[in-house]
């Protein structure tokens, strides 16, 4: 099993409406999501930057970031490019970041 991590910008003031969005997450996203190995998937928010971390263990070679190319999570991309920092094709900026230390 591997863990990754990235973040990603939340627009000021969208902590509401991205929580709504992720409550009502469509249920053919989250087949595809843990058809492709995602176990667990967790996003936390430092309101202080709105900064989103988000966390996930998955299975096999590739995440979330690696569905981009299909139909359902570029649709999501564009249903959430009005309250998050996006590249032009309306994926999130993300960030990885490297695991440093690990306690099981």
């Amino acid at each position: 099993m591997k863990r990754l991590a990235f973040k990603m910008h939340l627009n000021e003031g969208q902590k509401s409406e991205y929580i709504k969005r992720h409550n009502e997450l469509w249920p053919e996203l989250h087949r595809l999501l843990k058809g492709a190995g995602v176990s667990e998937y967790s996003i936390f928010l430092d309101e202080e930057t709105n900064t989103l971390f988000a966390f996930q263990k998955v299975s096999g070679d590739g995440g979330s970031q690696d569905l981009g190319k299909t139909e359902i999570v570029q649709k999501w991309w564009a249903f959430m490019a009005d309250i998050m920092k996006c590249n032009p094709d309306n994926s999130p900026v993300t960030i990885p970041l490297e695991e440093v230390f690990y306690m099981e």
